[in-house]
């Protein structure tokens, strides 16, 4: 029998195949483009979280190093946006409904909204960016979705931090429920991780899906309730239909409960209510459990073709 029959394809000379699997296992070596077992993937995930921090903090400072006003563009752009969407919806079109503090209720969602869809927009493409990184270094690839949502995060910051600001200056004062508020943001964080490596996984097996990452980020905008307090309207739209159902479907779709539950941490007149958190928390948890189980499942496939 010679080496070059099948039964000794890929072993080391002169080992068997199962004689060579335990020689690399007592060195440490892995086969690659193999799926891992989830425990073990998890855990790999976790030693490189270092790796993680520095990827996301390199991205952050990368966004607007190309601008003359540099990081000042990170709270700047949102503010602007806010202004403009004031315009529209506070002044020239009736729908703030019952919210009588609405410049505080539009930046506060608008900001949120903001963080969340570029959080999973730039993880879609997190893969398909990053191809030589992904053929060149072994690493669990989940590290470039997660980093992408931690960069974002990190790039939100001074615009959360000017919505405290803006909450004081619009009349509300601070109170227990303010000390919600980084909890709150970091449930938002959760659950665009977890849309951010189902969208990775899907853009990567067929790149045109990454078109429609924006079109339905544009939906979401306008049926979420940035602008307008969406269990008003929903209730309106309600009756006519003859639907009360539609109004749970509406208020505590994902997007929407997220921004509610955020904005019942600093206005006063959106008392903390167990229902918001308790979904909020639940679409999280469901999302980034999903995700990562989805992510994995193709972990093996990433950087071919």
């Amino acid at each position: 029998m010679t080496l070059g029959g099948p039964e000794h394809q890929g072993s080391v000379p002169g080992l068997s195949p199962e004689e060579a699997r335990s020689l690399a296992g007592r060195h440490g070596l892995a086969q690659v483009g193999v799926r891992p077992p989830l425990p073990r993937y998890l855990g790999d995930l976790w030693r490189h979280r270092h790796f993680l921090v520095t990827m996301s903090a390199a991205d952050s400072v990368a966004r607007h190093q190309n601008n003359y006003l540099g990081q000042f563009w990170a709270l700047l752009s949102p503010l602007l946006l806010g202004v403009a969407y004031f315009l529209i919806f506070g002044l020239l079109l009736p729908v703030r409904g019952n919210v009588e503090n609405f410049v505080a209720f539009l930046i506060i969602g608008l900001f949120t909204f903001l963080f969340m869809s570029a959080g999973f927009n730039y993880a879609a493409k997190s893969l398909v960016s990053n191809t030589a990184l992904v053929r060149s270094l072994r690493f669990p690839r989940a590290v470039l979705p997660i980093s992408t949502v931690l960069a974002e995060l990190l790039a939100s910051v001074p615009a959360f931090s000017i919505l405290l600001v803006l909450a004081l200056a619009t009349g509300e004062r601070p109170g227990w429920k303010w000390l919600l508020f980084p909890v709150a943001i970091a449930l938002v964080a959760t659950m665009s991780m977890g849309l951010g490596l189902i969208t990775a996984r899907l853009v990567h097996g067929a790149r045109d899906l990454a078109n429609l990452v924006p079109l339905t980020t544009r939906m979401l905008r306008y049926v979420s309730g940035i602008f307008f307090p969406v269990a008003f309207f929903a209730e309106q739209l309600a009756d006519r239909l003859d639907a009360p159902l539609l109004v749970d479907v509406l208020s505590l779709q994902p997007i929407a409960v997220s921004l509610t539950m955020v904005r019942e941490t600093l206005l006063g007149e959106f008392p903390l209510t167990w229902q918001t958190w308790a979904f909020s928390g639940g679409w999280s948890l469901l999302f980034l459990v999903l995700g990562l189980v989805l992510f994995w499942r193709g972990e093996a496939t990433y950087g071919r073709g």
